[in-house]
């Protein structure tokens, strides 16, 4: 790998588990990325088990932590990468991180998950204040350069719905005219062709050329649903999608190939060791279902392409 790679990443942290930066930090580094967290918040584990403790970090404390990281003269990056937030104003200070991070770097990439809500049975909700949608559509998405929604966030960041695939490529060219020359949709309920087993992702890249012509690349990427519930998935494709384009600037293609295929390594061997902690007939639990991230490491630095994506 070149000079060393530098990602602030600023997410959550839990003590125990694989959601937010601990689902994307180990992932960087054995990709060869230098990797400094800020936790957005620290709690003893993700919200999805029955219990859970811990604190928030508030605006001003990331600005403080900023602060002493500027002071030091370290505040150079080459990425930013954020997920789940629940605070307007803690949003708003990391979108004027960002910009300044970009006066230091202007090659710096954001990396933008905007985590707000998602469907179930078809119908979309919200798990983030509402709130926080006009702020990632207004302020964060103009700033980002690579985002990771999945369909309901594309549709409500464009306030456009999607029923066909015709429908996601033009929310796509919505989303890149808002600023990202990155737009992956992470996951839809657009019928695959391989069949109802299959799951739908689409990632659109587009390049302006010195001369102002703009080019295009699209494609569709089809991978095997997994029957379960899993926390962190978002985090770890996020970060992977980081390091597989930096890797493969301009071949969207051959990124998602590997960032989807590693994704299913670890999801396959995740649910695998679940069934058998669970014993036989049983449903494997929030703390059996945490995914096999060390596990997984070998799949992680150089997975085996098990999905391909499709040119459009």
């Amino acid at each position: 790998m070149e000079p060393e790679c530098r990602v602030l990443s600023i997410q959550s942290h839990v003590v125990r588990g694989y959601v937010g930066n601990k689902a994307a930090t180990f992932p960087l580094q054995v990709l060869g990325f230098e990797v400094d967290t800020v936790n957005s918040v620290q709690f003893s584990n993700h919200t999805g088990y029955a219990h859970w403790k811990g604190q928030v970090l508030n605006s001003d404390e990331l600005h403080e932590l900023y602060e002493g990281l500027k002071l030091n003269k370290v505040n150079r990056y080459d990425y930013v990468l954020t997920g789940y937030t629940r605070d307007t104003s803690f949003l708003a200070m990391v979108v004027d991180i960002v910009q300044e991070l970009k006066q230091q770097n202007s090659n710096l990439v954001y990396v933008c998950d905007p985590v707000m809500g998602d469907k179930w049975n078809g119908e979309g909700s919200m798990y983030v204040p509402k709130d926080l949608l006009p702020v990632y559509r207004d302020k964060v998405v103009p700033v980002a350069d690579i985002i990771t929604p999945n369909q309901f966030e594309a549709e409500l960041l464009t306030g456009r719905k999607i029923y066909t695939e015709k429908d996601a490529l033009e929310v796509m060219d919505m989303l890149h005219a808002m600023g990202p020359e990155t737009v992956v949709i992470t996951s839809s309920d657009l019928q695959a062709p391989l069949g109802n087993d299959y799951l739908i992702a689409l990632g659109s890249h587009q390049k302006t050329k010195a001369d102002g012509t703009r080019i295009t690349q699209r494609i569709r990427v089809e991978s095997p649903k997994v029957d379960a519930v899993f926390v962190g998935t978002g985090d770890l494709f996020a970060a992977m999608l980081l390091a597989w384009t930096h890797k493969h600037p301009n071949n969207l293609k051959v990124a998602c190939e590997k960032t989807v295929s590693a994704m299913q390594h670890v999801l396959q061997r995740t649910i695998k060791s679940a069934k058998v902690q669970a014993g036989e007939g049983n449903k494997p639990n929030s703390a059996q279902l945490e995914l096999r991230m060390v596990q997984s490491k070998k799949d992680i630095e150089n997975p085996e392409i098990i999905v391909k994506a499709t040119v459009l």
